[in-house]
């Protein structure tokens, strides 16, 4: 079995492994570092010996390594209690079902802030590392660790189990699943442009969410953004798996089957007249999927889209993106008023922006130092690429 084969069974596997864990010996945080450990042994070993049930090998293997923590405690009581339920469950009792989507309410526990629930449910439950994670968050990946390190803390002891009303976290999950696909559609990191196992795991879980919460139209608006952006994606690289930028990618190869079901849910979510943040960002997908060309989209509507998104989320990245809708309205020169004073300092996209504009502006100095620095500034290789090929094309003319 191959490294890439062993690193998707083991994000499948690994909140399985975990709810089995957590449940069976309560503690969320001590299940969590004996589930890590276990896939790290796992990584490790599986490529050239594959157990017959993985599942059942990886509770077992954290089984095993909690108990032995436990151990090694002075709490008499506690430690013979739990090598007591570890003689019980000499074979590792299975969940009936894939689980994954209740351990996703289960670490969005209600004691922590998002800032804390929504980092640690992506670390232990999706499986993404710190880095990836302070990505999405802009931040450093020290201050991530830390908050995810917080995190548990303040959950270690606590009992694992779902609230009263679990609907109460859907808010939580749904970022969770957002912020899963975003890493997927646009690495962070790595030699690929996008990781397919990825979205592809965050749309399963999203068609699931929404399947048990179908009369909540922010479900159904991120589930339409999903596969109205997946269904961009044949047309995202070429065939050596370059990046092809959005005005210039082939259009007959996208996919009209997910558009047509993106529309759909969408304007379903629509109908119900509350309109919410995963709502605007699917109306903006579609908009971009309807168009013919990157010429005839119906820019000044993204723009007033991203507009009213600003306002109701306050997030940089849409003042970003927002900037880009503008200029195609009223200019570069626009665009580029919108970026003043915007606080992305460790993303790459806004020097990106930046070049693109100073290019349409004729300052071509400008573009190229900016696209420079866009390109030390990311660390996915395709991106970086492109950054490089773009900075020396301006700098030729």
């Amino acid at each position: 079995m191959t490294h890439p084969d062993v690193e998707g069974l083991l994000r499948e596997l690994a909140p399985q492994a975990l709810g089995a864990v957590a449940r069976r010996y309560g503690d969320f945080a001590d299940a969590e570092d004996a589930v890590q450990e276990a896939l790290l042994t796992a990584a490790m070993k599986w490529p050239t010996e594959l157990p017959d049930k993985p599942l059942a090998w990886l509770i077992t293997v954290a089984s095993r390594r909690l108990v032995d923590e436990y151990r090694r405690t002075d709490a008499r009581r506690r430690r013979e209690d739990l090598a007591g339920s570890l003689s019980i469950h000499q074979t590792a009792t299975l969940p009936a079902s894939d689980d994954s989507l209740v351990m996703f309410f289960l670490c969005c526990d209600d004691t922590l802030s998002p800032t804390l629930s929504i980092p640690l449910t992506l670390r232990a439950v999706a499986g993404l590392t710190t880095r990836e994670i302070a990505a999405a968050y802009l931040v450093p990946e020290a201050t991530m660790a830390q908050r995810i390190s917080r995190a548990k803390a303040k959950l270690r002891g606590r009992r694992f189990e779902l609230p009263a009303d679990p609907a109460a976290r859907l808010r939580s999950v749904c970022e969770v699943l957002y912020l899963l696909f975003n890493e997927g559609y646009t690495s962070s990191s790595g030699p690929d442009l996008s990781r397919v196992d990825l979205s592809g795991e965050a749309i399963r879980l999203a068609r699931m969410l929404h399947g048990q919460a179908p009369d909540a139209p922010e479900v159904g608006g991120l589930l339409a953004l999903m596969i109205l952006t997946e269904a961009r994606l044949p047309a995202r690289t070429s065939a050596d798996g370059a990046l092809v930028p959005l005005a210039q990618q082939d259009r007959s190869l996208w996919n009209r089957a997910l558009i047509s079901e993106g529309l759909q849910l969408l304007n379903a979510t629509l109908a119900a007249g509350r309109i919410g943040e995963y709502q605007l960002l699917a109306s903006i997908a579609a908009l971009h999927d309807e168009a013919t060309s990157h010429a005839s989209t119906r820019w000044a509507e993204i723009a007033k889209a991203y507009q009213k998104l600003e306002s109701l989320t306050g997030n940089p990245i849409v003042r970003l993106n927002r900037a880009v809708a503008v200029a195609m309205v009223e200019g570069p020169a626009s665009g580029l008023a919108l970026l003043e004073g915007l606080d992305l300092a460790h993303s790459h996209r806004l020097h990106a922006v930046r070049a693109h504009l100073y290019e349409g502006t004729g300052d071509l100095a400008a573009a190229a130092r900016c696209y420079t620095t866009a390109a030390a500034r990311t660390d996915n290789a395709r991106e970086r690429d492109y950054l490089i090929e773009q900075a020396a094309r301006v700098s030729a003319r």
